[in-house]
């Protein structure tokens, strides 16, 4: 009896244990089964790595997408802060903004180093040339530039830079695009020019050659016509840019060759002071890796790293980036689309590249969007330059599906976005309506924006209103930035320069590159940040660098295109909703793949 009793006994505890397991493995399934729903209710979340990921769905239509602003360092190297394994490079830099912000006994006169010889000499050019005004240049000279000081009173005077005086003829002879396809270099400290620049007397006799003597052959009404560098320059006007005064005005050709020369005297003069034996063979370095080569680069990451891509939009390029790819394996991979009133002569084109074989009927609208926008704003027109907006058509070679594709970069402040946004929107919904949007553009948002400046917070509450999204989401992270970027002092625009120690709290980290499209077309798989070029983002670091040639990151998403059947019902949801991603809460930082 007292066995039973024990087996009894052992029995139902063993049965209470096993019952209590069965209601524990039922409660797991059940909260297991709940969270599932809920995610895969849920269209998508955000990685700790950085990556923006979507339900995953490996059935139905994807389309691959990159967005990409290319432009950076065209001229100068010295322009940005880069991230550079060299330690001479910080050391030789962070020289430099100590000389600017605090030149102390090296604060001289500027007839100390653009010597009363100097001057002497560049008159009598410009007394050759047949030049107006050269004696009035030297009265200005005489009273006025020769004393003052090189640092305090001439490079970082505010008013002498908004007469433009000195960058204006910096912009234009810096580094030329002759019509051969190469480039012809001022001999400067602020570009790539191969010459020896180790003293004042030197650059000042490759200076005068250059400027006054050289000839090169330029692009000028469809004919290619020899030039001499001092025939580029053309006069600041005053009602463009009011600080100039009228007779400034009137002598401000052979006045701007002045302070131009000036201005490169000074900068040879500080970097005999700061790094007389390491700035040119730096520089060859930068140049050699990051200005030469950045075509190359450019492309082979293009034709690498996305190859997989089946639409790349492109920012910014360079208007001979269709020859040079002509001749790269990405035109095997890539048909390459520039718009037909593109300016060749600007490095700010916007182009497409399409997967090749997988559309066809590829037809350009980007005046179309034009001629609408302007008839529904009472003759107004888009804010937007030659070359700044691409748009194309296309339809889809096996099942036929019709496509808008927009490639566009806003103004510094991002105030364009928001009216070519809206064009391109109003033209496919009033005109393509059987179109599925997609636009990838560098947006010119910003995290804190200024007055003036275009808002990301902002943007996103005026793209949903449209029933748009974003690879980033209806509401984007503020603090996911796509750029970092920081100007030194060896730049003309002194006014945004910033030191190394300062470039992570006053450098330009902004969320600024997005791809749109209507929130009922697509839902967001995953979306990817680079800055490396290795579909890696490093959060943090400065860029461009030696590896990566652009100030801003790479944009790509993965997009699933919603069942036609399902349309109706997405359209219905709230804005966002069909594609919509949960808003983003907190920095999206390390490094992704």
């Amino acid at each position: 009896m007292a066995k039973i009793s024990e087996a009894y006994q052992y029995h139902n505890s063993n049965g209470t244990i096993t019952w209590c397991r069965v209601f524990s493995f039922a409660a797991i399934l059940t909260f297991t089964g709940i969270i599932g729903y809920k995610f895969a209710a849920t269209p998508s979340f955000i990685s700790d790595l950085g990556t923006i990921v979507g339900s995953s769905d490996s059935t139905g239509k994807h389309i691959n997408a990159v967005t990409w602003n290319v432009a950076a360092i065209n001229n100068n190297p010295f322009e940005y802060w880069i991230t550079n394994e060299d330690p001479k490079y910080n050391q030789l830099m962070k020289k430099v903004s100590s000389f600017i912000n605090s030149p102390g006994e090296f604060d001289v006169k500027v007839k100390e180093v653009f010597t009363e010889e100097m001057f002497n000499s560049l008159e009598k050019e410009m007394l050759l040339v047949g030049w107006k005004g050269v004696n009035e240049t030297r009265q200005f000279w005489q009273s006025d530039f020769s004393n003052r000081k090189i640092i305090s009173e001439f490079v970082k005077d505010s008013v002498l830079g908004k007469k433009r005086l000195a960058s204006m003829p910096d912009r234009v002879t810096n580094t030329i695009h002759t019509s051969s396809g190469g480039s012809a270099m001022r001999p400067t400290v602020i570009n790539c020019y191969e010459g020896d620049l180790g003293s004042l007397d030197k650059w000042w006799q490759q200076w005068r050659q250059f400027y006054f003597h050289d000839s090169i052959d330029l692009k000028r009404g469809g004919k290619v016509v020899p030039t001499h560098i001092y025939e580029m320059i053309s006069k600041i006007k005053k009602a463009k840019y009011p600080t100039i005064t009228e007779e400034e005005e009137a002598v401000s050709i052979p006045l701007q060759t002045l302070c131009m020369a000036i201005f490169d005297s000074v900068l040879v003069n500080m970097m005999q002071h700061v790094g007389k034996d390491s700035w040119q063979p730096l520089r060859a370095d930068i140049c050699q890796k990051l200005n030469h080569k950045k075509k190359d680069r450019t492309v082979e990451i293009l034709q690498t790293t996305y190859a997989d891509a089946d639409v790349q939009f492109l920012q910014e390029m360079a208007g001979d980036f269709m020859s040079f790819a002509k001749k790269q394996p990405i035109y095997e991979l890539f048909d390459v689309y520039q718009s037909a009133s593109m300016d060749p002569d600007r490095d700010q084109n916007s182009f497409i590249l399409l997967k090749k074989g997988k559309y066809t009927d590829v037809v350009e609208v980007t005046d179309k969007v034009f001629a609408l926008f302007s008839q529904q704003n009472d003759g107004s027109k888009l804010p937007a330059a030659n070359g700044d907006l691409l748009v194309l058509l296309a339809t889809d070679a096996l099942d036929g599906a019709k496509y808008l594709l927009a490639s566009f970069h806003g103004d510094t402040n991002g105030l364009a976005t928001k009216p070519v946004v809206s064009a391109v929107r109003s033209y496919a919904v009033s005109q393509q309506p059987t179109c599925k949007m997609l636009f990838g553009l560098d947006a010119n948002t910003y995290a804190r924006p200024e007055k003036d400046q275009q808002g990301v917070v902002d943007f996103g509450k005026f793209y949903t209103e449209l029933k748009l999204n974003s690879c980033y989401g209806p509401s984007p992270n503020p603090l996911n930035f796509t750029t970092f970027h920081a100007r030194t002092h060896l730049q003309p625009q002194l006014n945004k320069a910033v030191t190394l120690e300062e470039k992570d709290v006053k450098g330009d980290k902004n969320p600024k590159d997005f791809i749109l499209f209507f929130a009922s077309d697509y839902r967001v798989q995953r979306t990817t940040k680079d800055n490396t070029g290795r579909k890696v983002y490093i959060d943090g670091m400065v860029f461009p660098t030696l590896s990566f040639p652009s100030d801003h990151g790479i944009t790509s998403t993965l997009l699933l295109e919603v069942d036609p059947l399902q349309q109706q019902q997405a359209s219905s949801a709230s804005a966002g909703g069909g594609g919509s991603l949960p808003s983003p809460t907190k920095h999206l930082k390390g490094s992704t793949k």
